[in-house]
Formats: structure tokens, C-alpha cells, sequence
């Protein structure tokens, strides 16, 4: 299997460079052949990183410890679970693993387009495989997953404890699958400037690959917070670490992307803020590798020290720097086809949005890098933490909320004082009625708080009015029923209202961060049998029990929980220490609520009859998580295929009788 992983991404490599090249004679000499031949190699290419990687994993279920990553990641009392996720705890495997989904992209890619794009599919075939090109290199020579043990061991190291956690099954595949598929939409603007084709061609067969991309990044932070929070024991979900930064940013580029580009299908407007949009969000996801894996910054989700760090910059700087010098040669072509008629246009609010967006991801940007430019400057380490961050982006949070709830209520080309009057004023209303309704209960007083939740409650007042809206005016002109017309209207233009749903989303993950602001925390030193007061809370400390499973030793403290009048319920947090890692880690325990969560976690080195308790409380926090969901829901409504509703006859369109 050794030689089968190695062979398979050699020969891999050599047909990336093969399909890059030939798709580049087949446009300049015009032909089909050849290029038939490059798209055969591109099938081949994922054919091949798909045995190499499936040979990894065959290696690491068999416990193969004669190849170094198998005894550096996994051990004999590793279950399955984590055992499968071992491939992308490392280096050399997280690397096959972007070659792996790369190739599978590009070959379904390549197989979707088949028959069209004949213009633009050799330039794009050329730039993914050039991309693929690269990261196979690395493996092939730099990071190689197959290379052998310098001595045979009985027992591999395992996977580090902080690692063991369902988080990490599910939330470094979903950020690999948004980065990787960034590729494609970036290879299709990069071959229609190439082509020299301004017009639409290039947006059409990328859509659904920029929203699965984006579904994935984004579903991949919500992942990586949840598994923050449940497993790091400091009842936070974000920290503003680099390499979360790393996947955010990203992500808010490819947002104002999926915004931006609504507005050159609709209005033929934004070209050339497209391509910039684009190339920015490869080049984010590059450089999200980049500092994962040059060992140029410490944190938790990163990777050692290691030689592919210079080649990851250089690869950046040359594409995305080739990539912005192609789009100054092609700027004349890619001018807007329409002037904006008003500030007061839906058009205007998507750009506004889009500046927003933007500006954030600097600012996040600058926050990260600055502690990299300063110790290369001047030899000395500094951080940036969390409040400079928060200090930027809760106002650009805000505003950004605030045109999330006024788009839907602003009309193309130029809207009238009268209908933003009468738009506004129920939203308006509802919002601050719900900042008055918060005041008022006690919850907060803070303004800002205040401010927050009425922009929530406008921003759901407006997706409101716009369901309501669209069914009315469909049941009215095709005579229907309000369930059937709105059940035709939903399923015929599912990616408006899917984004709709998106919105709601981000209104819940707002009103989960709102609640966070609010927690409480505590640190408890407590006898066995001894009560404490928390709030509405009474913490009783019962008992703690020791024992050893495969792998480890465990400390669990016993725990009785009342709220209120509520019946009470027991929490179990556990300390652990682990034998091959020679490592503790801490289990939070966990009672979570649509109001608030209750988490502890034992802090300092317990007894049996005495016990230190971090406690933390946080109102609404479960609402992040179903903010999540729902985007997740939206996202892929939005991708769903669309059905085809009966239509409207003419006559009813007219306001006819029948």
C-alpha cells in the first residue's frame, strides 16, 4: 500500500501537468482531440489521488506503524471514529486531502461542462490542475504521507486528546471542501479573462459551486466553534485565533462574492468588482494555508514548523499576483453596462453590503498579520487579541444586520420616498417595540444590546413581509389557495427564498452572539456535599469517582444542579490524563437551553473531597447553534434543483376573467 500511495501521486502529478498543457495547445491550436485528452486526464488525475488517499486510510485503520504518519497520529486504543479522522490531523495528510477533493472537483467540473464553454474550458482546466499541480508537488516531495518509520514501534503516539472529539470528524473535512472549492469559480473567472469574454459565461456553470463552497466554509466555523466550545473548557466558542481568522475570512469575501454577482446577471453591473471579489477569496484560502502550516504563528488548530510554509507564499503571491495583472490588461472589457441610477436602489444596498463585508475582512486580516510583520520587523512577538477585533466588527456586525433587514425593502433602479415610507414603517415599528420589550423585562439595558435585538427583530419583520408578500401576490394572480400558491411560489424560486432563509439564520447566530455578551462566569471552590449559590443556580458537589480506561485515567466529579423551582438535574465534568501523550485535558459538562447553558468544567487538580469548578453562564447561546442550522437549511434549499410550479396563464397575469 506504501508503494501503491506513492506511485498513485506521482503518476497524478505528472497527468495534472499533462491535462494543464494540453488543454493550453488544444485553445491556441483549435484542437478537439487534445482536448478530450486533457479533460481524460483530469478523470484520471482524481481517479488516482482518490487510491492514494484511500491507501492512507487503509494504512491508518491497519495500524500500519511502519509508516511514520500511522505512529505519529493514531494507536492501537484509537477507536475507528478517530482513527478515519487521523488523516487530516497532520501535515502530510490534510494535504492529500485538498489534492483529493481538488481532483474530485475538477473532474465533475470538467464533466458537467463537457459540451459548452468550449471557449473557456481549456484556460480552466489549465489554472485548476495548475493549482492541483502544486499541492501534489508538495506531497509528492515535501510532505509525504507514505514515508516510512525510522523504527518500527508496537504502539503508535495517538491522536491528541484535544482532537478526540466528534468536532474534528466533521469540521476540518467541511472547511477543506469550502477552501478547495473556491478553485473552480476562481479557475472560470480566471479563463474568461483569459478568453477575454466579459459577459456572463463564467458566472452560469460556477454558481452552484461558489454556494456549495460557501455552504461548507461557513457550516465549517459553525462546526469549529461548537467543538471550541464544548472541548476547550473556557466557555468561549471564538477567539479570534489566526487560524479561525484564517477560515472567516474567506468566507465573508465569498459572501460579498455570491451578493456581488446577483447584481452583474441582473443589472450587468459590478464586472470588475467581481473578478477582484474572486481572486481575493482564492487567494485567502492560499493564504489561510499558508499560516496554518508555515509554523509562523502559534495556536491550537495549527500545524509545526515545516518547509512547505516559503512555498505556500510564493504560490500566492505569483497566482494572485498574475491573476490582478490579467484583470488591469482586461479592465476596458469588463466596463458596467449601466450606470447605478441612485443610492436609494437595491443595487446600491448590495454594494454597500459588499464594502462592509470587505472591510471587515481587512480589518480581520491586519489583526492577524500584524503580530507576524512586527516580529519580522523588529524581532519581537506581540499579540492582537480579542478586543481589537471586537472593537472593529461589532459596529460593522451591526450595520451589516441593519442592510441585511433593508435590501428586501428597496426596490432596483431607483426607489420612491412613498414606497420607502411604506415599506419601512412596519419593520421600524417592530423593531423598536422589541428594543423597548428588552429594556423593559430586565434582560439588558445595555444600548448596544438594545440596538442589536431591535435590528433582529426588523430584519425578521422584513423577511416576513417579504413571504408574505410574494404568497399574496401569487395566490391573487393565479387564483390559488394561500398553501398552494405558497408552496408554488417557494419551490419555483428557491434560491430567493432560500437566501431568505439564509437571513434568518444570521439573525439567530446574531441573537446567540447578543446572549454571549451577557455571561457569567465564576470560579467555585467546593467540599464534598457543599452547596453554592450562582445566580438562580444552587451547585451541589455529591461525590467524585477515579478510574482508567483504554488509554487514559479519568477524575469525575458528581454534580447536582438546581434552577429555580425546575426538578434538578446532575452534570459529570471529568479530568483526564492520557498515556501516550502524556497530556491532560479537562471535559466540560453541559446543560444547554433555548435560554441559557450551564457549563462547568473542573479547573486546578482535584480530590475526592474537595473540587474547583469553573462555571459559566450564557444566555441564548443555543440560538448560535440554530442560527447555523438554519443557514445550513437555507443554503442547501437554495442549491436544490429548480421545480417546475404550474404557471401562470396570460389572462390572470393580465387580470383577465377566465
Amino acid at each position: 500500500m506504501i508503494e501503491l500511495g506513492r506511485f498513485a501521486v506521482l503518476l497524478a502529478l505528472l497527468l495534472s501537468v499533462y491535462a494543464a498543457l494540453a488543454a493550453l495547445a488544444a485553445r491556441r491550436g483549435g484542437r478537439p482531440g487534445l482536448l478530450a485528452s486533457a479533460r481524460n486526464a483530469v478523470y484520471a488525475a482524481g481517479l488516482l489521488v482518490t487510491l492514494a488517499s484511500f491507501a492512507l486510510l487503509y494504512l491508518l485503520l491497519t495500524k500500519d506503524f511502519a509508516v511514520r504518519y500511522v505512529a505519529d497520529y493514531t494507536s492501537q486504543s484509537l477507536p475507528p471514529f478517530y482513527t478515519i479522522s487521523a488523516f487530516w490531523a497532520g501535515q502530510e495528510g490534510s494535504l492529500l486531502l485538498w489534492a483529493w477533493v481538488l481532483g474530485v472537483f475538477a473532474a465533475a467540473a470538467v464533466w458537467q461542462n463537457r459540451r459548452r464553454l468550449r471557449e473557456l474550458m481549456p484556460y480552466a482546466i489549465a489554472v485548476t490542475m495548475g493549482v492541483q499541480c502544486f499541492f501534489l508537488f508538495l506531497i509528492a516531495f515535501l510532505a509525504d504521507p507514505f514515508a516510512p518509520s525510522e523504527q518500527v514501534l508496537s504502539d503508535g503516539l495517538g491522536l491528541n486528546p484535544l482532537l478526540q472529539n466528534p468536532g474534528m470528524f466533521f469540521h476540518p473535512p467541511a472547511i477543506y471542501l469550502g477552501f478547495v472549492g473556491f478553485t473552480l469559480p476562481f479557475a472560470f473567472a480566471l479563463a474568461a479573462l483569459l478568453a477575454n469574454r466579459p459577459d456572463d459565461d463564467w458566472i452560469r456553470p460556477t454558481r452552484r459551486w461558489t454556494l456549495v463552497s460557501w455552504f461548507f466554509l461557513g457550516l465549517g466555523n459553525i462546526l469549529g466553534a461548537q467543538w471550541a466550545y464544548v472541548e476547550l473548557g473556557w466557555g468561549g466558542y471564538w477567539a479570534w485565533d489566526p487560524v479561525e481568522n484564517a477560515s472567516l475570512m474567506p468566507w465573508l469575501v465569498g459572501t460579498a462574492f455570491l451578493h456581488s454577482v446577483m447584481i452583474q446577471e441582473k443589472r450587468g453591473q459590478l464586472k470588475v468588482w467581481n473578478m477582484i471579489l474572486i481572486i481575493l477569496t482564492f487567494g485567502l484560502t492560499i493564504f489561510g494555508t499558508f499560516i496554518t502550516r508555515s509554523g509562523v504563528i502559534s495556536s491550537v488548530h495549527a500545524f509545526g514548523r515545516s518547509s512547505v510554509g516559503p512555498f505556500f507564499l510564493a504560490f500566492l503571491f505569483i497566482t494572485v499576483g498574475l491573476a490582478f495583472l490579467l484583470l488591469f490588461l482586461r479592465r476596458r472589457s469588463l466596463a458596467s453596462e449601466r450606470q447605478f441610477d441612485s443610492l436609494l436602489s437595491r443595487e446600491s444596498t448590495f454594494l454597500f453590503n459588499n464594502w462592509i463585508l470587505v472591510a471587515a475582512t481587512f480589518a480581520v486580516l491586519w489583526g492577524t498579520i500584524y503580530p507576524m510583520l512586527h516580529e519580522a520587523l523588529r524581532g519581537s512577538k506581540i499579540s492582537v487579541g480579542p478586543p481589537f477585533f471586537n472593537q472593529i466588527m461589532l459596529p460593522l456586525g451591526l450595520a451589516l444586520l441593519f442592510l441585511t433587514g433593508i435590501c428586501p425593502l428597496i426596490s432596483w433602479g431607483k426607489a420612491t420616498g412613498r414606497n420607502l415610507r411604506r415599506n419601512f414603517l412596519p419593520p421600524a415599528g417592530v423593531g423598536g417595540a422589541a428594543a423597548a420589550i428588552i429594556g423593559g423585562s430586565g434582560f439588558s439595558r445595555h444600548p448596544l444590546v438594545l440596538l442589536a435585538g431591535g435590528l433582529c427583530a426588523f430584519v425578521l419583520t422584513t423577511i416576513a413581509l417579504e413571504f408574505f408578500r410574494g404568497v399574496r401576490a401569487r395566490g391573487r394572480i393565479a387564483e390559488e389557495p394561500w398553501p398552494q400558491a405558497a408552496y408554488n411560489l417557494f419551490r419555483r424560486n428557491k434560491r430567493r427564498y432560500g437566501g431568505y432563509v439564509v437571513h434568518i439564520g444570521v439573525v439567530l447566530i446574531a441573537v446567540g452572539i447578543i446572549g454571549s455578551t451577557l455571561k457569567y462566569e465564576r470560579t467555585v471552590s467546593l467540599a464534598r456535599g457543599q452547596t453554592t449559590q450562582l445566580r438562580h443556580y444552587r451547585l451541589t458537589f455529591l461525590s467524585a469517582s477515579r478510574f482508567d480506561t483504554a488509554g487514559k485515567s479519568v477524575f469525575l466529579a458528581n454534580l447536582r444542579v438546581r434552577n429555580r423551582d425546575q426538578s434538578p438535574f446532575t452534570l459529570r465534568p471529568t479530568k483526564e490524563f492520557h498515556f501516550n501523550q502524556q497530556q491532560a485535558s479537562t471535559e466540560v459538562a453541559l446543560r444547554s437551553t433555548p435560554a441559557e447553558d450551564f457549563y462547568v468544567i473542573i479547573a486546578g487538580s482535584p480530590d475526592d473531597d474537595h473540587v474547583t469548578l469553573q462555571v459559566t453562564i450564557t444566555p441564548l447561546l443555543m440560538w448560535l447553534w440554530i442560527g447555523g442550522a438554519v443557514m445550513a437549511l437555507g443554503a442547501l434549499y437554495a442549491l436544490w434543483p429548480e421545480a417546475e410550479a404550474p404557471p401562470v396563464p396570460a389572462e390572470k397575469k393580465k387580470g383577465k376573467p377566465r
